[in-house]
């Protein structure tokens, strides 16, 4: 038989013999689909931020329709919306969600803040934090390099003389932001709500805290004293404020001598 012809048959025969391999194997070890979770995850956002505690929305769509979970409102980007759609595939009853956006909690921009040394590297605040806690005197506050900014998937993040700031008509409470910072310095909040908010992290006692922020919460209990529901604690000589408890009446925003509690008021645009 002609050589040419021989290779040619052999190829072919090769082929089709692998062809027929793959497709039974493709037939045996086949994974079932599931098609109520595949349901589910087309009416999913897509973010895969894991503020549902979840990995990702295809493990969020999995856990409903395995009924690992019965919650449907725990897509915040979605909202609304979305846990209506997952409780009409579901059959699960839908709750009301409490929609909420970011908030960063420190006023050190450039004009507050005591600038320690100049930072000369990687623009990232996890890098930089790691020198000396940051270019700031305060190493609490926010370094202002915006690893935040590049985490929001949503353009909801910017930097402000120094500092990072959220815009909550954008803000699709994912927590990406509130994972990414270094300092803890990300906070979820109500919207279409107030609340007081102490916008400080600074655990130092007062007389140092004074020498690194004009705005640091010096721990003087003023606050504490103030609160007529009692949801203002101190630790670690900085005011927590129990949003549980708050009813926003503004008596300890009144107090604070140096003005590191601030009335939140978030509202977001409607659609």
């Amino acid at each position: 038989m002609n050589p040419i012809l021989l290779a040619v048959l052999s190829v072919s025969v090769i082929g089709i013999l692998a062809a027929v391999g793959l497709t039974v194997a493709s037939k045996v070890f086949a994974v079932p689909v599931d098609e109520k979770a595949e349901e589910i995850r087309a009416c999913l956002p897509g973010a895969n931020c894991g503020a549902c505690g979840f990995s990702g929305c295809d493990g969020y769509a999995a856990a409903l329709s395995k009924g690992e979970t019965t919650e449907t409102t725990l897509c915040a980007p979605g909202g609304q919306d979305v846990a209506e759609q997952i409780g009409e595939i579901t059959g699960l009853a839908v709750g009301n969600m409490i929609p909420v956006a970011a908030v960063v909690l420190c006023q050190g921009h450039n004009d507050n803040a005591v600038i320690k040394l100049e930072y000369q590297g990687v623009q990232s605040c996890r890098m930089a934090a790691q020198i000396f806690g940051g270019p700031k005197e305060c190493i609490y506050g926010c370094i202002g390099f915006g690893d935040c900014v590049a985490a929001c998937d949503y353009n909801a993040i910017h930097l402000c003389n120094g500092i990072a700031r959220v815009d909550p008509h954008l803000c699709r409470a994912c927590r990406k932001c509130v994972k990414t910072c270094p300092k803890g310095l990300i906070e979820m909040l109500p919207l279409e709500g107030t609340e007081a908010a102490v916008l400080c992290k600074n655990h130092d006692k007062g007389a140092v805290t004074r020498k690194e922020c004009k705005t640091g919460c010096i721990g003087c209990m003023k606050c504490v004293k103030a609160c007529p529901e009692e949801a203002i604690t101190i630790d670690r000589f900085c005011a927590h404020v129990d949003y549980e408890k708050c009813i926003g009446c503004g008596a300890c925003h009144a107090e604070c001598p140096v003005s590191a509690i601030n009335l939140i008021t978030l509202t977001k645009h409607a659609n």
